[in-house]
């Protein structure tokens, strides 16, 4: 294979090229209204080419391997119409490696009857709590094998295996209607949603306490977010700002992401991180065939870097740092984040708590919207805190505001690191792209919050 799309990529009157081959398989089961309604299995077999002219780029996918010159010489042709100044790439080193994941650590190749074993089980707890009236679970795995070449010499194959799963349970009496959650992931390791029990049963049971949980009193008030909801702040509405197709293209946004302007204390720091072993982020190689690498976003309150592709790079003058992704083949590469968290501080959960005469401890997430620097983030459970302890619990609450005077809100950072692998990201079109977002608990003075 190697040697055909060094033949496929070779003769073409471009200033680069590259091609991606990929073989997946990805298993789906769902229930909803407590019973098993989809079991879904789907392979899938494919590619791209794109080819880069005079700064216009062509792209082309394909279901079938044949002919790849000629698809090449396609994807050529409509750079070539595209076309205006020439643009040169970040360079690029010739990289020939691989990567392969344990056959024992990813869940495609366990037998479908052990999955749906585990997940009923999970579905008869939800369903066995006194006032849950529904269950939902979404569970997918996926197994992927990418190739990658280009006309610099490049070819790297890649194993990517994921694995999520969602459990959402649904309480009602009378007329009232209340929802918890659980969100699981890992990079194909079916034993991250293994033994889960006690924990599915405490979802259950929250989603029956928040029937009776009063609601709060909206206002500004000081707010402690869990290591789930911060690192979803964390990547929601500052890491998106971090991707530099989206700040250079807003002349606005560029003017306030400006290296070396202060977003917060010292004790603030923020990177995305692909090299960590074992999260759903990490890889050896983007689909541009970088290496990845960690970048720092914040240093010690200071915005001291962005996340590039070649192109990106290229266009603002600064280093590449290997995030250009795609969720398939039937995608170009954009700019995404990979594993990004804030990280540790020195402060204790306790300390922060007795720094606090009246606020909010607020935990996990439902979901949520950002529009440049606005965010809206809504908490999954939320407790009051009175003279440093916490107290009752409350109805779910919605968090707003500017990311950035929330980052120099943020008055405390914890010393207990979490790294969340539920869900995914969605970017242009391309969704759920595997990523891991975390942080330690963090406090932020003067939050807004919504409620009666």
């Amino acid at each position: 294979m190697r040697e055909r799309l060094a033949n496929a990529l070779r003769g073409h009157d471009a200033d680069y090229v590259e091609a991606h081959l990929e073989e997946s398989e990805t298993t789906q089961i769902r229930y909803q209204n407590g019973t098993l309604e989809e079991v879904h299995r789907t392979r899938s077999c494919g590619g791209n080419v794109r080819a880069l002219v005079n700064g216009g780029w062509g792209f082309v996918s394909f279901e079938h391997l044949d002919d790849l010159w000629d698809k090449a010489a396609l994807a050529v042709e409509e750079a070539r119409l595209a076309s205006g100044e020439a643009m040169p790439l970040v360079p690029g080193e010739a990289v020939v490696g691989s990567s392969a994941e344990p056959e024992r650590r990813n869940a495609a190749s366990l037998p479908l009857e052990r999955k749906k074993r585990v997940l009923d089980e999970y579905n008869d707890i939800i369903l066995g709590t006194g006032r849950i009236q529904n269950a939902r679970i979404d569970y997918r795995d996926a197994k992927r094998r990418a190739i990658f070449a280009n006309s610099e010499g490049s070819y790297i194959e890649q194993d990517r295996p994921d694995l999520t799963l969602r459990l959402t349970a649904i309480a009602r009496e009378n007329n009232e209607v209340q929802q918890a959650g659980l969100s699981l992931g890992s990079n194909g390791d079916f034993s991250a949603i293994e033994g889960l029990h006690e924990r599915v049963r405490e979802t259950a049971g929250l989603a029956a306490a928040l029937l009776s949980a009063p609601e709060v009193r909206g206002g500004e008030y000081t707010v402690i977010l869990d290591p789930v909801l911060a690192g979803v702040f964390a990547h929601e509405a500052f890491g998106h700002l971090s991707e530099a197709d989206f700040v250079y293209q807003n002349q606005g946004l560029l003017d306030i992401m400006t290296l070396g302007r202060t977003f917060g204390g010292r004790h603030l720091n923020i990177v995305d991180d692909a090299t960590v072993p074992g999260l759903r982020g990490s890889y050896q190689y983007d689909d541009e065939g970088m290496p990845a690498c960690r970048t720092c976003l914040i240093r010690e309150g200071v915005l001291v870097g962005r996340l590039h592709s070649r192109e990106t790079a290229v266009k603002m003058g600064e280093k590449p740092t290997g995030n250009a992704r795609a969720i398939s083949y039937r995608f170009p590469p954009i700019v995404r984040m990979s594993n990004t968290f804030i990280e540790n501080g020195d402060m204790s959960f306790e300390e922060m708590l007795s720094g606090v005469r009246k606020g909010l401890y607020v935990k996990d997430w439902y979901g949520g919207q950002t529009s440049l620097e606005m965010f809206t983030f809504s908490a999954g459970e939320a407790y009051m805190i009175r003279d440093g302890r916490l107290a009752e619990l409350l109805r779910p609450v919605v968090l707003t505001g500017n990311v950035f005077v929330t980052l120099n809100n943020i008055d405390a950072v914890g010393d207990d690191l979490e790294m969340n692998q539920g869900g995914g990201c969605g970017k242009g079109g391309q969704s759920p792209l595997p990523v891991s977002n975390g942080s330690p608990h963090i406090r932020i003075r003067h939050c807004l919050i919504g409620g009666r």
